[in-house]
């Protein structure tokens, strides 16, 4: 996800979005757990879409 996408987003979008990756990256632990993993970048990407997500809300309750 990008900056540009983010920053359009509203507070609750956020929300629902760091949720949702949060949810996906739990799947990717079984699933490298179970050796199922088809692409291990996504680990990597989806934790620093979170904090990309995470910093944009601080910086957006802070404003």
């Amino acid at each position: 996800m990008k900056r540009t996408e983010i920053k359009k987003m509203s507070k609750d979008e956020i929300v629902k979005n760091i949720d949702k990756f949060k949810k996906d990256l739990f799947n990717f632990r079984f699933q490298k757990m179970n050796s199922q993993v088809t692409n291990p970048a996504k680990i990597g990407e989806t934790k620093k879409t979170i904090a990309r997500l995470k910093t944009f809300l601080k910086g957006k309750t802070n404003a």
